[in-house]
């Protein structure tokens, strides 16, 4: 204890030993970064969208607000579109990575952007007729999609992939892109724990003839 107040000591001495402007500076410097921080954490962010696989709701360039203060009252609900990173993401905990994860400064974090589909204790299940139609069902209860790019996903169920009928487990959720033949989603790698959200998109605010409220 009596170490780390002799560094503080020090660096507090040196600190008033600068001139005040370069002072200033680096007390500006702090402030916006804290500032950044608070936003980022407690409030939202902007993100923009770099593929295709929530076409049609989101395209290509597409910018949205992403908010952060509900998941502190509330879980995600079915429908809800959510940024998170995927579990096959390895999240690394040092210093730097998350201070660039709070501040998004030169973050390389791959996040994804997909629809909650199921919640936990929801049934869920894919069904696709001879057609090659694909309808998802809820509790034995077909879902009326009407923000998909199409019922025909170009890639139906086959081994391997997740599509039911199984139980969502506790603190999961079943995340697929509403382009389901352009999605690389919850069907090839399973069930996202509810700690892997970031936020949900609640505008779209650009271009702005496609400004949207979620």
């Amino acid at each position: 204890m009596n170490k780390i107040k002799e560094i503080y000591n020090k660096l507090k001495e040196n600190y008033m030993k600068l001139n005040p402007t370069t002072r200033e500076i680096i007390e500006t410097v702090i402030f916006v970064v804290v500032m950044v921080i608070i936003i980022r954490f407690f409030i939202g962010e902007i993100r923009w969208i770099p593929s295709a696989s929530m076409r049609p709701t989101l395209i290509e360039g597409d910018r949205i607000v992403v908010e952060r203060f509900s998941r502190f009252y509330k879980t995600p609900e079915r429908g809800d579109i959510m940024v998170f990173y995927p579990p096959f993401e390895q999240l690394k905990n040092t210093p730097w990575k998350v201070f660039s994860r709070l501040t998004g400064f030169f973050c390389k974090d791959v996040a994804y952007i997909k629809r909650v589909i199921a919640v936990p204790g929801d049934k869920f299940e894919i069904k696709t007729d001879s057609n090659g139609k694909s309808t998802v069902y809820i509790n034995d209860k077909p879902q009326k999609e009407e923000y998909i790019q199409s019922e025909y996903y170009d890639k139906p169920c086959y081994e391997g992939m997740l599509c039911g009928p199984i139980v969502v487990p506790e603190h999961q959720y079943m995340m697929m892109g509403d382009n389901r033949g352009n999605s690389y989603d919850g069907r090839w790698w399973g069930f996202l724990p509810e700690d892997r959200f970031i936020g949900r998109a609640v505008v779209r605010f650009w271009p702005l003839n496609r400004l949207k409220i979620f």
